[in-house]
């Protein structure tokens, strides 16, 4: 043992020489030729250290909160009927009185598919408010008609194909007072009849009156808690929201990078699962981290078919749901029991892959949140009714065996993961959009809508789409699934249509190929004034809030000024009535007669010239 020491002791004296000596060597390289005594002790000048610079980042621009402004309201009675055959008429339009069933002295004919054939009526608007647009139109076939508004597209719709005079309206058109230019172009051959302009009140009933408890019952504190804070400001805000393609949260940064703004809630989506069950999705941990920075986690279930020829679009699969459906309440059985049940011939094959998909995502993606404390906002099942009255039929596969199987198969998903695998954190959206692919509502807790509208148009408030839900969706929150670009926040408090939230897709409409901010669908303006809206719930704002805070708008109620009833005037106003029969006119009273038109020219300049 001593021997090994001197040993030691001995290398360890050797070692500290050639330590000395390539120091030395490595600090003064010019002489490192000469022999240097070991002994000898040498000072240096003491000298600063030199250190590299680190490029570092750019500071993120901040921008001051925009308070939510739009012209003052001011409601006033208007009934206004415009008669088409008496607006000036060009590009081969002429007026026609063959076909019974209109109004006036008759109505407008000679458009055809090109689209460009139009007639515009100058409407003088006694009050800034919303109106009512009404078109009085026949067609022999399904025409799209598209309608300005001083120049600028403000909706479509389409024509019924019976032949008969119909009244379309469309709610609730914003329009200043003053002068203002509505164009009608429709694409293809039909007959117009009229322009009716009316207040509207459309938008003073859009509610906001929703269910503040979640659906489940047995749901966790953290997620009562959330739910009640959505129930709460629904109406007041609209919390943003942005689609994350992965953990990386690229997408989510490239917002702050732009707005100086995190969105308060990050949307996910998830497919297949890791073979392995000891590998965390890497959502899941995704997950975990967004609620530790205490923002709020959406999540998309893209259930991939159970078969073979695997995919979510109905046309791409095998897989058939109605092969699928069984009177046996298999809900609540355990695995061992469904397999029973598929091996004794009671339940399908199909049946019982989905059975084993339902379970697959419980274990997998969503257990692990719950046992976080970590609310999810849940939508599965999605865009259900997306072209089921196509001819091809449904989008996705689980929508493609009509309304009842879609009912079946949703309730058959929120009875296993609720009862079964006991997930108590889990708000339900139903995604359906559409009555005719309604569910139970005792098994959803907010209904959505995926809204995209291209890059020739902007989101605005789409007002017209939270009436129409309002109509069939009672007491439960309404908000924004999908979306291509944001909401003018201004205007959608001007109309009264204050979704919940909002999800900006990713990919195109986020960030261009080299992952930079793009303007293809939403300017870099239009994004920073959405963040930084008082009308908007940004992360911070949202943390502020849920933890008691106040901000600094305070609270607000900006649909209040558009809740004032209409006083209709004293003295009676012409009314017009076109829901019904119009054969009631009769030629000889408007100077017609079955073969030729009797106008004065000097009363109604229709442009006979440019026929």
């Amino acid at each position: 043992m001593n021997i090994l020491k001197y040993i030691s002791v001995a290398m360890t004296a050797v070692l500290s020489v050639s330590a000395v000596t390539a120091c030395s060597s490595n600090k003064n390289t010019e002489e490192s030729s000469e022999e240097i005594p070991v002994t000898e002790t040498t000072t240096e000048p003491f000298t600063e250290p030199v250190t590299e610079e680190i490029p570092t980042e750019p500071p993120v621009e901040t921008y001051p909160e925009n308070p939510v402004s739009y012209p003052e309201i001011q409601h006033s009675y208007a009934s206004d009927l415009y008669e088409a055959e008496r607006e000036r008429l060009r590009n081969g339009l002429v007026p026609s009185n063959e076909r019974y069933g209109y109004s006036g002295g008759g109505y407008v004919t000679g458009f055809d598919n090109s689209g460009q054939k139009s007639v515009k009526f100058t409407f003088d608007a006694p009050a800034t408010q919303h109106y009512d647009i009404s078109f009085g139109i026949a067609s022999d076939m399904a025409a799209r008609c598209r309608v300005l508004l001083n120049g600028t597209e403000l909706y479509s719709f389409e024509t019924t194909s019976d032949g008969q005079f119909q009244k379309i309206t469309h709610y609730g058109v914003f329009i200043e007072k003053g002068s203002a230019q509505i164009e009608i172009c429709p694409q293809g051959d039909v007959m117009l009849d009229y322009l009716d302009i009316e207040n509207s009140i459309a938008v003073n009933n859009i509610k906001y009156e929703a269910d503040s408890i979640p659906v489940n019952t047995n749901a966790s504190t953290e997620t009562k808690e959330l739910m009640k804070f959505l129930a709460d400001n629904y109406g007041k805000y609209t919390l943003t929201g942005q689609y994350a393609s992965g953990a990386e949260n690229t997408e989510l940064e490239l917002i702050y990078k732009t707005t100086g703004q995190y969105p308060a809630i990050r949307f996910s989506v998830i497919d297949d699962t890791p073979a392995d069950s000891n590998i965390t999705p890497e959502n899941v941990d995704a997950c975990i981290a967004w609620h530790e920075r205490g923002g709020i986690n959406a999540v998309t279930w893209e259930w991939k078919s159970p078969s073979l020829q695997s995919s979510v679009y109905a046309q791409e699969c095998d897989f058939s749901i109605l092969s699928a459906m069984t009177d046996v309440d298999i809900a609540k059985y355990s695995q061992e029991q469904i397999y029973n049940l598929y091996g004794d011939g009671y339940i399908s094959e199909e049946c019982y892959k989905l059975m084993m998909g339902i379970d697959e995502v419980a274990t997998k993606q969503l257990k692990p949140l719950k046992e976080k404390g970590i609310p999810v906002l849940w939508r599965p099942l999605y865009d259900a009714s997306l072209g089921y009255d196509s001819e091809d039929g449904a989008v996705y596969w689980w929508g493609a065996g009509g309304a009842d199987a879609y009912r079946w198969l949703w309730k058959l998903v929120y009875d296993r993961l609720t009862e079964y695998h006991g997930l108590d954190n889990l708000i339900w959206v139903w995604n359906g959009m559409s009555d005719v692919y309604t569910v139970d509502e005792s098994t959803f807790d907010i209904a959505s809508y995926d809204l995209y509208t291209g890059t020739e148009k902007k989101f605005r408030s789409r007002y017209e789409q939270l009436m129409a839900a309002q109509k069939y969706i009672k007491n439960k929150i309404i908000a924004v699934s999908e979306c291509d670009n944001v909401p003018d926040m201004d205007v959608s408090f001007r109309d009264n249509s204050v979704w919940s939230f909002f999800g900006l897709w990713n990919g195109e409409y986020i960030a261009d190929e080299s992952g930079n901010y793009s303007e293809k669908y939403t300017t870099k303006d239009e994004l920073i004034r959405a963040y930084n809206s008082e009308g908007s719930l940004t992360l911070d704002e949202y943390k502020t809030l849920r933890s008691g805070g106040q901000l600094s708008a305070g609270t607000r109620n900006f649909s209040a000024d558009l809740q004032e009833e209409y006083i209709e005037p004293t003295t009676e106003a012409p009314v017009y009535d076109y829901s019904g029969d119009y054969n009631d006119y009769d030629y000889d009273d408007y100077g017609y007669d079955d073969y030729s038109y009797d106008y004065d020219y000097n009363d109604y300049d229709y442009g006979y010239d440019e026929w």
